[in-house]
């Protein structure tokens, strides 16, 4: 205990009990979320709520931290690739793997002191986004997208979603006509894009996101919205966000929308 410590003095007064108390819940372990879980152990984060449908398969194997040759043999689901992985840093960390979809574990979700999506699909986004709201969780989410561009281009993001804030939609990270653009987009870089170096790039900045939220070591606001350049390996505060001006969020405005206590 004395060398966590002392790693994590500079976080800040109690930072270790804060850290080891908290309960993050990562829905999707693949490329993004392997990488959030390792560098949440590293931390010494002691509660992981893992969720999951999917094994793990050759294809995963470029991109997927923890997995091996052998778990893509005999289809290791992905959430005990990520505890596996989890218990080999912390031992003692209490880890909860599910393997299902978040849809179906949903008051799992409201059990979490704050969520990492690292799932695909917009209107998968909105709707976690939706959960979270309800129960006044934060939710950070990640993602990137591969496109053609020169030939090939790399463009990402985090985005801090809070109760009371700006939603995905006002900071214009969703808009209507994502999901089918989504769906025409998929795949352009084929079905096992080699990306490990960028889904670190983003999962690093989202675990930072959530150790500022929590621990005092910083007084600078957390951002709630970094696009990530792949090209030119840059992260910073999106102009998606910084142009808009944003007021009220008429999205989530309502009792229903914030700590419903009927909501399940």
């Amino acid at each position: 205990m004395e060398g966590v410590l002392a790693r994590q003095s500079f976080l800040g007064e109690n930072s270790p009990e804060i850290l080891g108390g908290t309960a993050a819940l990562i829905a999707g372990l693949g490329g993004g979320g392997s990488h959030v879980a390792q560098q949440l152990a590293h931390l010494g984060l002691g509660n992981f709520i893992f969720i999951d449908p999917d094994k793990i398969e050759f294809p995963n194997l470029n991109r997927t931290v923890g997995a091996t040759y052998e778990d893509a043999l005999v289809g290791t689901p992905k959430v005990e690739v990520a505890a596996r992985l989890v218990r080999s840093i912390n031992p003692s960390a209490r880890i909860k793997a599910i393997v299902g979809t978040w849809q179906e574990n949903i008051r799992t979700v409201r059990g979490a002191d704050v969520v990492f999506g690292c799932i695909e699909g917009f209107a998968a986004k909105v709707e976690l986004e939706r959960v979270c709201r309800a129960a006044l969780t934060p939710l950070i989410d990640i993602g990137m997208d591969v496109h053609r561009a020169r030939p090939y281009s790399i463009s990402g993001q985090v985005v801090l979603s809070m109760p009371g804030c700006p939603c995905f939609i006002c900071m214009g990270h969703v808009r209507e006509t994502d999901c089918a653009i989504e769906e025409q987009r998929y795949g352009h870089a084929g079905g096992t894009p080699q990306v490990v170096w960028s889904n670190g790039a983003l999962a690093s900045t989202a675990v930072g996101v959530m150790v500022q939220l929590l621990t005092p070591w910083s007084d600078v606001t957390v951002a709630s919205f970094l696009g990530y350049d792949g090209d030119l390996s840059t992260i910073s505060p999106d102009s998606r966000y910084v142009n808009r001006r944003i007021g009220e969020c008429p999205h989530f405005n309502s009792t229903s929308a914030y700590g419903d206590p009927f909501f399940a």
